[in-house]
């Protein structure tokens, strides 16, 4: 097996506009999470496959009992005025060396498709729950800088001063060496578990700076759905916290 082997479903040329909108798994998996979402709401097609020996050594059980490599996809959808490439999947790197030969890998795929502005969703962790979570942002040049903010994005030098660890960072960084614009949204997240509500936050950015327009009626339901699992957190740290005050009284 090669270190990367990409198998593609279409050899059309591009034409028009073409984003790239990445959303793998990482903290809170906020990103994947909202990029299935807008996959559960458009008709797109898949017109990329992605495995390599930079992902975890493991398979995915089928509903049906078969089993099949971990993997990452790309799906294209037409907008009106836009095509976009949504990068997804099961996984990242499990190395250092393997975050920048992937992401290079996924540029080579952006390329052949036409691509010349990318965006990257993902959680940013903050290590404690938040109610009103941010969405946290970067950009490659900076005449991107006012669009973002209009959007709602928040751009926090302190908050992003550790630097973005990750595909996230990664594709946008390598991207702009080939002279590509690329856009980084960050929803605050505790990092505990799966988040929709910072994965609404996110999508409701990301909406606003494209032509996508899909409902986050959904998302919205499953962070309702997740507020009992978030009360039993805070209660968990309640109870730590008196114990910690216990303690050092």
């Amino acid at each position: 097996m090669e270190p990367v082997e990409i198998t593609y479903f279409s050899n059309d040329e591009p034409g028009g506009p073409t984003v790239l909108v990445g959303g793998l798994p990482g903290i809170g998996q906020v990103g994947k999470v909202v990029v299935d979402h807008i996959l559960h709401e458009i008709d797109a097609e898949k017109v990329a496959e992605i495995h390599s020996i930079h992902f975890p050594p493991q398979v995915v059980n089928r509903p049906d009992g078969t089993c099949r490599l971990v993997n990452n996809e790309v799906w294209r959808y037409r907008s009106p005025t836009t095509t976009y490439l949504f990068l997804v999947g099961d996984c990242q790197s499990v190395s250092p060396e393997g975050h920048y030969v992937l992401a290079d890998r996924y540029l080579d795929c952006a390329e052949r498709f036409g691509v010349k502005r990318i965006f990257t969703l993902g959680g940013y962790g903050v290590g404690h729950l938040v109610d009103e979570p941010r969405v946290l942002s970067t950009v490659t040049h900076a005449h991107l800088r006012p669009a973002v903010e209009e959007a709602g994005g928040t751009f926090d030098g302190d908050e992003a001063g550790s630097g973005i660890v990750g595909a996230a960072g990664l594709i946008i960084g390598l991207g702009a060496r080939r002279g590509l614009e690329g856009v980084c949204l960050m929803g605050e997240t505790s990092g505990y578990l799966v988040d929709p509500k910072s994965a609404a936050a996110v999508l409701r950015v990301f909406c606003r700076l494209t032509d996508i327009g899909v409902s986050r009626d959904r998302l919205q339901g499953r962070a309702e759905d997740m507020e009992q699992a978030l009360e039993q957190v805070r209660e968990f740290e309640r109870v730590r916290q008196n114990d910690e005050l216990s303690y050092i009284g």
